[in-house]
């Protein structure tokens, strides 16, 4: 097949998953169009059965804010009409399937629409009432709806009023990527004097709850020798730095900014720590567990249907700093234990969020709207073909 990929290309987990997928996908032999303002940070300078179409920023003095729904609008006709694209994937309901309507309006109703929700498009934008009309518009023009949770399904039917069928496929990742003996980076570099390893991974959103992180931590450095790494940024970078500093803890606080390897930081973790207000799935979670690395996290949205409280770390209530320190300290003094819950992490990590089972299922779906999607036209259209 051909298919157009819209998505963030930023540090976060709809834009990992949205690049992984179409990468996969080219791997497979389908041809993959990738559209964003910028090359998304996950995907591959020199990959075989894919391109990239960076959507044009428009400043006109008329326009007070870069109407970015427009042009992305535009950019996808033009490549439909000129690749012929089957089917187009869109991450997030506004803006890129509202523009990927737009397009296919453009283009006498081809090519169907497949429309991912990742959480805030739901959650936090979908819920406001200047897009919610537009929100559940969009999602009743697609041709298929998926979520990457059942809690964000059942959100999506609560909070706009969505009454059509929603697929939950999962997010994924490559678990033969994301295993401790990729790591290829010595713990010494980063624990000189061999001391525990507390890692948070995020694009630093409030939703994160970074201070929240640091609270705890340093409830945790006042009772054991350890240090905590951020990676990433984002907004709430410089009051974590503030907050360390104030805390008496910033020399054990390493900050290390976007980070396109992660994998080399979670082979060398003790801990993962997010103790986030929401997360309607959380990716990173999931690459910690694949990694062997033990979870503390907050028992909110989707996190529940990836970590299992008490088999690949636990889980906490949120704002409870002193259970998430005390939960850190007993992973930390329980080597042993630490290690059998890594274990049981990857496990379920290989059982249900394996890259090959998730990615097949979306082929699979696929294939099913664009056969019903041929079904619905007397003369099938030249750009749509079978597999």
């Amino acid at each position: 097949m051909k298919i157009g990929i819209i998505l963030y290309p930023t540090y976060g987990g709809s834009g990992v998953v949205a690049t992984e997928l179409g990468v996969a996908l080219a791997k497979r032999g389908h041809e993959v169009h990738f559209f964003s303002s910028s090359r998304p940070f996950r995907l591959p300078q020199f990959q075989p059965n894919t391109y990239f179409h960076e959507v044009p920023v428009v400043e006109y003095s008329l326009f007070e804010y870069t109407p970015y729904t427009l042009t992305l609008s535009s950019t996808l006709y033009e490549a439909i009409e000129h690749y012929g694209i089957d089917l187009v994937h869109a991450h997030y309901a506004i803006p890129h399937a509202t523009a990927a309507y737009l397009a296919r309006q453009m283009n006498q109703g081809r090519p169907p629409i497949v429309t991912t929700l990742h959480g805030t498009d739901i959650t936090l934008v979908g819920s406001h009432p200047a897009y919610a009309p537009v929100v559940k518009f969009t999602l009743d023009e697609s041709d298929r709806v998926t979520a990457v949770s059942q809690f964000l399904a059942d959100e999506t039917c609560r909070g706009i009023g969505y009454g059509g069928q929603i697929d939950v496929v999962p997010n994924f990742i490559d678990t033969e990527y994301f295993k401790r003996s990729t790591c290829s980076i010595k713990k010494g570099v980063l624990a000189p004097n061999g001391e525990p390893l507390i890692l948070h991974i995020s694009n630093f959103r409030p939703v994160k709850r970074i201070r929240d992180i640091v609270k705890a931590f340093i409830e945790v450095r006042r009772q054991r020798k350890c240090r905590l790494l951020f990676a990433g940024d984002g907004p709430e970078r410089s009051s974590a730095e503030i907050a360390a500093r104030e805390g008496g803890v910033l020399d054990d606080v390493l900050f290390l900014g976007k980070q396109p390897a992660i994998v080399d930081l979670l082979g060398v973790a003790d801990v993962y720590f997010i103790p986030s207000e929401t997360e309607s799935f959380c990716l990173t979670a999931l690459e910690a567990m694949s990694c062997e690395v033990p979870v503390v996290a907050t028992r909110v949205g989707g996190i529940p249907e990836v970590v299992v409280d008490g088999e690949g770390g636990y889980l906490t209530e949120v704002g409870d700093t002193s259970d998430m320190a005390a939960r850190i300290l007993h992973l930390i003094d329980h080597p042993d234990e630490a290690r059998k819950m890594g274990q049981s992490g990857r496990r379920r990590a290989l059982e249900k969020f394996d890259q090959e089972s998730v990615v097949a299922r979306y082929e699979s779906l696929y294939q099913e709207v664009l056969t019903e999607f041929e079904r619905s036209w007397p003369s099938r259209p030249a750009n749509i073909r079978s597999m």
